[in-house]
């Protein structure tokens, strides 16, 4: 059987191809958009520091451990810390065996004095972080009670008042403002530090 003459294959054929053609370019294009809207989506949302950390506590005190961060950032690197007076001999790693760790702590004995400054806590906070290395954990404020007897009202921070430490006669306040602590962000022992 012949195809009448207006249907031959040379003047079918171009007809179909460009069909194919056509189409395939559609789909190609519907597939190309589709992967396009993939890879431009947005990723899942990228986790707050420091709302993880100051969870539950109001606007003062994310405010407050913001600064904190931002004046401590920079003590990652212990040859900053030590120029800013912080000495860098590791000293001993306070541990509990029940509670967690405090990691250790270096002081700035010229910070030791009567006044709380959020961008200058008395001691900086490193736990080990494996390989020998340490990490910057947190900061601890202590008032000596030469300067603010402990029979008088504790000095506040964060909101916080500052808690009695008997065994080395000054008032303190632990902050955990670089590693979460599940104890809590004014908590003085940290579960996740080991020593």
């Amino acid at each position: 059987m012949v195809a009448p003459p207006d249907h031959d294959f040379f003047t079918t054929a171009p007809l179909i191809m460009r069909r194919i053609t056509h189409g395939s370019v559609l789909i190609l294009l519907v597939a190309a958009s589709a992967c396009a809207g993939r890879a431009s989506a947005p990723s899942a949302p990228s986790v707050d520091p420091v709302a993880r950390l100051t969870e539950g506590f109001d606007a003062n005190v994310r405010r407050d451990v913001e600064t904190l961060r931002s004046a401590t950032s920079k003590f990652h690197d212990l040859t900053a810390a030590e120029t800013a007076g912080y000495p860098t001999k590791m000293p001993m790693c306070v541990a509990d065996s029940t509670m967690g760790g405090m990691g250790h702590h270096l002081i700035d004995r010229q910070l030791v004095d009567d006044k709380l400054e959020i961008e200058r806590p008395e001691m900086l906070i490193y736990a080990p972080s494996g390989n020998g290395k340490v990490e910057l954990v947190g900061v601890e404020y202590i008032v000596p009670y030469r300067f603010l007897p402990s029979t008088e009202k504790p000095p506040r921070l964060f909101g916080q008042e500052l808690k009695r430490y008997d065994q080395y006669n000054y008032w303190e306040l632990h902050v955990w403002a670089w590693r979460h602590n599940a104890a809590g962000l004014f908590a003085d022992w940290n579960p996740a530090v080991k020593c």
